[in-house]
C-alpha cells in the first residue's frame, strides 16, 4: 500500500516530535537540580566560591558555544546531540565521587561543554526538519511542548529528589542524574537528520560557516534585533534559576521542603510553554507588555518572603519562558538554513556573556542584601526590555 503524500509528513513530523520531546524530558530530569546549590554550601563552598562555579559553567559556554554552532552547521548536528549528555554525566559522577571546588569546577566544565554542543543545534536541527516536512508553522508549538517537556522533567526530577536524597543522599541523587545523561545521549541517536551538510556540499568549514553567519548579522537589520532579543529575555532569569533553592529557604521552610517549592515554580514556567503556539500572534507590543508583567510578579513575589511570593515568582518565570520561545521563534524565521545554528549559537552565547555578568552582580548584592532583595533589583532589566520594545512598536507604526 502506498502512503499519501499528506500521511508521509504526518508521519516523519510525529517521529520528530516524540524524539524531540523524550530527549528534552530526559536531558532535564536531573534530580541534582534542586539540590546542587545545597551540595556545594554543605561541602563548605562561600556564596562567592558557588557564583565563581556558576560563572565558570557560563564562561565554558562563552568559549565553545559559536565554534560548537558553526561545528554543528559543518556536521552531524544529530552526532553533537548525543555526545553534549555524555560529558555532563561524567561532570555530575565527579562531582558525587570527589566532592570538592576542584571537581565542581571540573564537572561544571564538562556541563557547559555538553551543553553547548547542543546549543544550537537541536533548534536548527528541528526547524529544519519541520522545514523539509512543509511544517515550519508550527515551530513554536513544537518547541514551547518540547520545554513544557523538559520542564516537566524538571518538575519530575525535583519531585523524586526529597525522597530520594531522604534515602541515599547525594550520591543517590547523583547516579540518577547520570543515568538520566545516558538515556538522552541514546534519545539522541533516534532525531532524524536530512539536511545536506556544508561539509559534503560544497566543502565549507567551520570557520567559513562562522565568517558567513557573522557577515548576515552585520547585514541584515532584523536579524540583529532578533539576535540580540534572545538574550535580553533569556539571561538574567536563567541566572536567576539557580539561585532559587536560596530564595526559597530564606522564607523559613525546612530543606526537605526546598524541592517541593522548587517544583511549584517550574510548575507554572511549565504552564508557560504551553502558551507557546498561541502566544506567537503576540505582537511587539504584547510582548513587551508579557515581560514588563512578569517583572513586577518577579519584584514582587521575590520580597514578600512568603508562599505566595514564591507563587508569583513561579508567575513570573513562566512569563519569561514564553518570552524566550517567542524570541526564537522570531530568530528561527529570519535566518537562513545553512548558518541555522552558527546564528542560534551566537544568540547564545549573548545569553551567556549577559548570565555571568548577572552571576557577578548577584554575588556583590548577595553579599550585603537578602535574596529576595537582590531578586527584586534584577527584575529592572526586564522593565528596560519591555520599554525598548514599546519605542521599537512606536516607531514601526510611526508614518
Amino acid at each position: 500500500m502506498t502512503l499519501s503524500l499528506a500521511r508521509v509528513p504526518a508521519t516523519g513530523v510525529r517521529r520528530l516530535t516524540r524524539t524531540l520531546y523524550g530527549y528534552a524530558f530526559l536531558d532535564d530530569f536531573v534530580l541534582l537540580y534542586p539540590v546542587y546549590a545545597l551540595l556545594f554550601a554543605d561541602t563548605g563552598m562561600s556564596l562567592w566560591q558557588i557564583s565563581s562555579l556558576f560563572a565558570l559553567w557560563s564562561i565554558t559556554g562563552v568559549v565553545l558555544e559559536v565554534p560548537s554552532g558553526a561545528w554543528a552547521d559543518a556536521v552531524s548536528r544529530r552526532r553533537l546531540l548525543w555526545i553534549g549528555p555524555l560529558l555532563t554525566a561524567a561532570g555530575f559522577a565527579l562531582w558525587v565521587a570527589v566532592p570538592s571546588y576542584g571537581a565542581f569546577a571540573v564537572g561544571f566544565v564538562l556541563w557547559g561543554a555538553g551543553g553547548a554542543l547542543g546549543s544550537g543545534a537541536l533548534e536548527a536541527l528541528v526547524y529544519d526538519e519541520l522545514d523539509r516536512l512543509g511544517a515550519a508553522d508550527r515551530y513554536a508549538r513544537t518547541m514551547g511542548r518540547a520545554r513544557a517537556a523538559r520542564l516537566l522533567g524538571t518538575v519530575a526530577s525535583i519531585g523524586l529528589a526529597g525522597p530520594v536524597f531522604a534515602q541515599g543522599g547525594y550520591a543517590a541523587v547523583g547516579a540518577a542524574s547520570f543515568l538520566a545523561c545516558v538515556l538522552t545521549a541514546v534519545t539522541a541517536t533516534r532525531f532524524p537528520e536530512h539536511r545536506l551538510r556544508a561539509d559534503d556540499a560544497a566543502g565549507d568549514t567551520w570557520a567559513t560557516t562562522l565568517r558567513t553567519g557573522l557577515a548576515e548579522i552585520r547585514g541584515d537589520r532584523s536579524v540583529r534585533g532578533a539576535l540580540l532579543l534572545v538574550p535580553a529575555v533569556a539571561a538574567v532569569w536563567g541566572a536567576l534559576d539557580e539561585y532559587t533553592p536560596l530564595l526559597v529557604r530564606d522564607i523559613g521552610v525546612a530543606e526537605a521542603t526546598v524541592p517541593y517549592l522548587i517544583m511549584l515554580i517550574w510548575a507554572g514556567v511549565t504552564l508557560g510553554s504551553l502558551l507557546a503556539g498561541p502566544a506567537e500572534r503576540l505582537g511587539t507590543g504584547g510582548l513587551a507588555m508579557l515581560l514588563a508583567g512578569a517583572a513586577l510578579a518577579l519584584a514582587a513575589g521575590a520580597v514578600s518572603r512568603s508562599l505566595a511570593g514564591i507563587a508569583l515568582v513561579s508567575l513570573a518565570f513562566a512569563g519569561f519562558q514564553l518570552a524566550e520561545v517567542l524570541a526564537d521563534v522570531r530568530l528561527q524565521h529570519r535566518i537562513d538554513e545553512s548558518r541555522r545554528a552558527t546564528l542560534t549559537s551566537v544568540a547564545n552565547l549573548g545569553t551567556e556573556l549577559a548570565t555571568v555578568a548577572t552571576f557577578g552582580v548577584y554575588a556583590l548584592l548577595g553579599t550585603d542584601l537578602p535574596h529576595g532583595t537582590v531578586f527584586a533589583v534584577l527584575a529592572l532589566p526586564y522593565l528596560m526590555t519591555a520599554l525598548a520594545l514599546a519605542r521599537a512598536r512606536a516607531a514601526t507604526a510611526r508614518p
